[in-house]
């Protein structure tokens, strides 16, 4: 039987590396698949990851019909086994009903990988419906650490070199270069442990501050 699979962490967790591991797995076994992703750090319609890899991608925006495209590629004589959906967090919650219903009725296999929560720690509507739908949720074991070594759990938005908890829920960022950060009008991401999300200390401000990396229990 089919399934729909959600795997999910924080950035730098390996989601879109497992995602094209896991189309390579299923590819060299035979299994014809589709990939889809959205707002990727790279561009339109790829996926990348932080490793260095990169496949093309069908770019799934708030429009984009999941059942008439798998439906109409089915009609055309299009064999397809499997979906793999990178940054499924910002698909809508109509287009996640719309893979379990492909689950469902076609029998298609569909592995989604995304982010639970934005950077204000509220669920995204994508995977919110994902962990009510999905035949099962994993979160990713390969452990994000934030900068005083804890388990990064939460991701923070950095503009102009301060963390912000207000804003458009999709803004494209990385977390590859920190510094970049710190220039007007630059969006970073930094992933951190809920203690430090909470304070809003980044590891810039930490070490602007001369924080040790276990700081006081207090504000």
């Amino acid at each position: 039987m089919a399934e729909l699979r959600f795997y999910t962490g924080p950035m730098d967790s390996g989601k879109s590396t497992l995602a094209l591991q896991t189309n390579h797995n299923h590819a060299a076994r035979g299994r014809a698949g589709r990939i889809f992703t959205a707002h990727d750090r790279a561009g339109s319609a790829l996926v990348s990851s932080r490793l260095g890899l990169t496949h093309d991608a069908v770019e799934v925006d708030p429009t984009f019909d999941f059942w008439r495209y798998t439906v109409d590629a089915l009609t055309h004589g299009a064999r397809i086994d499997y979906f793999i959906c990178d940054e499924a967090q910002f698909y809508t919650a109509a287009q996640i009903e719309d893979l379990a219903k492909i689950v469902d009725e076609l029998q298609i296999d569909i592995f989604c990988f995304g982010i639970l929560t934005d950077f204000r720690t509220r669920l995204f509507e994508g995977s919110a419906r994902l962990v009510e739908l999905a035949d099962s949720t994993q979160v990713l074991q390969v452990e994000a650490l934030c900068w005083c070594g804890k388990r990064a759990t939460h991701n923070a938005r950095v503009e102009d070199g301060i963390m912000v908890t207000e804003g458009e829920v999709i803004v494209v960022g990385d977390t590859d270069d920190l510094p970049a950060a710190h220039r007007p009008g630059v969006v970073t991401y930094e992933v951190l442990c809920r203690q430090h999300h909470r304070r809003q200390l980044t590891a810039a401000r930490a070490k602007a501050v001369s924080l040790s990396a276990e700081p006081l229990p207090f504000d």
